[in-house]
């Protein structure tokens, strides 16, 4: 991670939503913020797109699906989030395209966010040796096209009936701890709900199988590293990505 300073990440917006691939995918660094925008009165909806039943090696798919959502939306629970969907495609073998652009895209038109979220979708994290995960890499990717796919009333034009409309009211895509990240996010006063919020994912972290892995140990470091960027204590990072021009890149 380099020393370049954070700018703010702006917050003059009421409705977010966020893609992303698996259940604890927003937890391993992002959920802070969403708790913290959540205390300022916000709407945070999340979309998974699997259900992570992939994840758990000593567990088998058809159980761990369904408790992976359960974790999940206890883990939403404990940020202030209530408006959780799962599309659930398969998991560990998604694939960027248009079909996946298509299930994105109908989400949008539907939540109409004024910014959506996902996960670092480039090949590595921030030191740069670190591969990145390929379901992260082809969510992410499909989340950006998506969003704008949204406002264009004939692209996917067979999802606009029944008074589903097209919404280019998407003015950034936000690509949490991504190694092109040049804005953050304050968490200092929601950290302790972050952490909360990941260790809502108990059977997954079992599931790891990391010897003496501590949440808040794992969470307080990132986010202090990021935080000194940020010229506050503890902090979040994101990549901002603009959609139309003034989109929150300031």
């Amino acid at each position: 991670m380099d020393g370049t300073p954070l700018k703010p990440l702006p917050e003059n917006w009421n409705r977010a939503l966020v893609v992303v691939a698996h259940p604890d995918d927003m937890e391993f660094g992002a959920a802070a913020a969403v708790a913290r925008w959540t205390g300022q009165g916000k709407e945070v909806v999340y979309c998974l797109v699997t259900s992570g039943e992939a994840g758990i090696d000593g567990m088998d798919p058809e159980r761990a699906g369904p408790l992976r959502e359960e974790e999940q939306r206890e883990s939403c629970r404990v940020v202030g989030v209530d408006r959780v969907e799962f599309l659930r495609l398969p998991d560990g073998v998604l694939e960027y395209g248009v079909a996946l652009r298509r299930r994105i895209a109908e989400v949008v038109r539907r939540q109409r966010p004024d910014v959506v979220i996902t996960n670092n979708f480039r090949d590595t994290w921030d030191d740069a040796t670190n591969l990145n995960q390929a379901d992260h890499i082809a969510v992410g990717r499909a989340t950006l096209d998506a969003a704008r796919d949204a406002g264009n009333r004939w692209i996917y034009p067979e999802q606009l009936v029944d008074g589903l409309a097209p919404w280019p009211g998407v003015v950034a895509v936000w690509a949490a701890a991504s190694p092109g990240s040049r804005h953050a996010v304050d968490v200092t006063d929601t950290f302790d709900a972050g952490v909360a919020s990941l260790r809502a994912h108990q059977a997954y972290l079992e599931g790891l199988g990391w010897a003496d892995f501590d949440p808040d140990a794992f969470l307080r470091g990132n986010a202090r590293a990021v935080g000194e960027r940020a010229g506050v204590e503890l902090a979040s990072s994101f990549e901002v990505l603009p959609l139309r021009w003034g989109g929150t890149d300031d």
